[in-house]
C-alpha cells in the first residue's frame, strides 16, 4: 500500500467533500464504504445471473452508470446487447424507457412534442421517452443522423429544449444504446459528435462454450429477466454517484491521463485522437473503477483499465493504419505501453499542484 501513497489524498485526509459538514450532507449523509461495496455487489450479482460469462461487461456498465456517463453496446445481433441494457435497468428501482430506433423515427418521437390544446387554447408539451432515469436506445444506428442528433443535448446537458422551452431530465440519467456493426445492411454510422458523448463502448462478443451451455439449460423455457427484481433504489445510485465524485485524483494521475490524450493526438496512424471531453470521461470512469475497488483515490492502473473502453470509439484511423490491420484497440495498447507514469512525489503530495 505504501507504493500507492503518492496517489492517495494528501496528508492522509479524506477525499474532497467526504467529511465536510454541510447542510446538504446533514440531510443526506454520505454512503459508507461498506454500503457502497454491498450495493455494487448486489447489482453485479443480479446482472451476472442473466448475462452468462460476461462479468467484465457487467462491471463496465456499472462503472459508466456511477461515473454519470452513457454506454454504447456494439456487436452483431443476438449476443445480448439489449439483454445487458434491460438487466442493468431492472436491477435499479427507477424509471426506464426503451426506444426502438428505425429509419422513420423522428426527433420529436424521442424528445417530445408540443401539442395545441383546444380547450385551454395553449400548447402543451408531451414528454417523449427520453424522460426517464435510464433510456435504452435499441439499434440506434438504424435511425437517420437527424434523429440520432436529437440525443446530443439530452446526453450532454441532461435537458431537452423544444419550442424555446427547456425541460430538465430525471437524475440520475443514463442512455444505454445498442448498435449493429456499420457494415450491416440498413445502418447509419453515428456522427463523431454523437460517439464522443458516449463515455464507453462495449463489444459483447460471443460467450465461451460453458457459458453458452449454461444459457441453453436455463434460458429455454422462460426469460431470466422475469425473475430480476430491483436490488437498489434510485436514491442508492444517487448516493453512490456522489461517493464517486469525492474520489481523489492526484496531479500525477492527471498528468498521466493528459499524456495518454496527447499521445493519441500526435499518433502518426490516427486522423483523430482523444478529445478533451474524452479525457474528462476517462478520469470519471477511473474514479468509479477505483470506488468499486474500495479505494477513495485513483491509481494509474485505474486509468489504464478503462482506457480502451473509453477511448477506442473516439479514435479515427488513417487509411494506412486500416490497410495494415491496425485497430483503435491496438493503438491504445501501444500508447499505454509508451506513456510514462508520473511519479513526482512532490507534486503528488500537493492537492493544488
Amino acid at each position: 500500500m505504501d507504493a500507492h501513497n503518492q496517489y492517495a489524498t494528501p496528508n492522509g485526509s479524506t477525499a474532497p467533500g467526504a467529511s465536510v459538514g454541510t447542510s446538504a450532507e446533514t440531510v443526506r449523509p454520505p454512503m459508507t464504504g461498506e454500503t457502497f461495496h454491498d450495493t455494487s455487489a448486489r447489482i453485479l450479482k443480479s446482472i451476472n445471473t442473466v448475462i452468462d460469462g460476461k462479468p467484465d461487461a457487467a462491471r463496465l456498465a456499472l462503472t459508466v452508470l456511477l461515473a454519470e456517463g452513457h454506454l454504447l453496446l456494439e456487436d452483431v445481433p443476438g449476443v445480448g446487447k439489449t439483454m445487458l441494457a434491460k438487466t442493468l435497468a431492472r436491477t435499479i428501482d427507477c424509471s426506464v424507457n426503451r426506444i426502438q430506433f428505425t429509419p422513420d423515427l423522428l426527433p420529436s418521437d424521442v424528445t417530445g412534442v408540443s401539442i395545441y390544446n383546444q380547450d385551454s387554447h395553449r400548447f402543451e408539451f408531451r414528454r417523449g421517452p427520453v424522460f426517464a432515469n435510464i433510456v435504452i436506445g435499441d439499434e440506434i444506428n438504424r435511425a437517420s443522423a437527424k434523429t440520432q442528433s436529437s440525443l446530443l443535448e439530452c446526453m450532454e446537458e441532461h435537458q431537452v429544449t423544444v419550442d424555446g422551452s427547456t425541460h430538465r431530465l430525471a437524475e440520475p440519467f443514463m442512455v444505454i444504446a445498442t448498435q449493429n456493426p456499420i457494415e450491416m445492411e440498413g445502418t447509419y454510422p453515428l456522427p463523431e459528435a454523437q460517439r464522443d458523448r458516449f463515455m464507453a463502448r462495449i463489444s459483447m462478443g460471443y460467450p465461451d462454450m460453458s457459458s453458452e451451455m449454461e444459457m441453453l439449460e436455463t434460458h429455454q423455457s422462460v426469460s431470466p429477466l422475469r425473475s430480476i427484481q430491483p436490488v437498489a433504489g434510485v436514491e442508492d445510485v444517487a448516493a453512490m454517484i456522489r461517493q464517486v465524485r469525492q474520489v481523489y485524483v492526484s496531479p500525477a494521475v492527471k498528468e498521466y491521463t493528459v499524456g495518454i490524450g496527447h499521445a493519441t493526438r500526435q499518433h502518426p496512424q490516427l486522423r483523430l485522437g482523444a478529445s478533451p471531453r474524452g479525457l474528462l470521461q476517462l478520469l470519471r470512469a477511473a474514479k468509479a473503477g477505483a470506488a468499486l475497488e474500495g479505494r477513495d483515490f485513483v491509481l494509474p492502473d485505474d486509468v489504464a483499465a478503462v482506457a480502451e473502453a473509453v477511448l477506442a470509439h473516439r479514435l479515427i484511423l488513417d487509411r494506412k493504419a486500416l490497410s495494415s490491420g491496425e485497430t483503435p484497440s491496438s493503438i491504445i495498447a501501444g500508447v499505454l505501453a509508451r506513456v510514462p507514469v508520473a511519479r513526482d512525489a512532490a507534486s503528488a503530495s500537493s492537492r493544488n499542484g
